[in-house]
C-alpha cells in the first residue's frame, strides 16, 4: 500500500482541505438480472467532518462536475468503501469548509503531503 492511500481505521487523520479519492464497492443489476460488482471513485475536497472517531462519524467531499457542485457524505465506517487516497493537502484555518460552496474566487493554499 503506498504513503498516499490510507485504510479505514486510518481514516482518523483526514481533515477539511484535504484532496482525497474515496474508492467504493457498487452492485450493479445488468439487463439479464445478474448481479455485478465494480469499484466507483468518487474524487473531491473534504468541507466537513462531523463526530471524529465515533462509529457514526461522517466526512462531507465536495467536487464541481460540469459546474455542477456535487456532494456526497460518507460514514467512515461503511463496508463498501475499500480504501481512501489522499491526493492533496490544502491549509485551512476552518473545521467546516462551507464558504466554499458559495462563488469562493482565491485558490486555497496547498501543503506538501509528507512521506512517511
Amino acid at each position: 500500500m503506498d504513503e498516499t492511500q490510507t485504510k479505514k481505521e486510518d481514516a482518523v487523520d483526514l481533515r477539511p482541505g484535504m484532496t482525497i479519492r474515496v474508492y467504493q464497492k457498487i452492485k450493479e443489476l445488468n439487463t439479464k438480472g445478474e448481479e455485478k460488482e465494480r469499484i466507483q471513485y468518487f474524487e473531491g475536497i473534504i468541507i466537513a467532518k462531523k463526530h471524529g472517531k465515533e462509529t457514526g462519524g461522517t466526512i462531507t467531499v465536495r467536487k464541481v462536475s460540469d459546474g455542477v457542485g456535487v456532494e456526497k457524505i460518507f460514514p467512515l465506517n461503511l463496508p463498501t468503501i475499500t480504501k481512501i487516497e489522499i491526493k492533496k493537502e490544502a491549509r485551512v484555518r476552518r473545521a467546516k469548509l462551507y464558504f466554499l460552496k458559495r462563488t469562493y474566487k482565491k485558490k486555497l493554499k496547498e501543503k506538501t503531503i509528507k512521506k512517511k
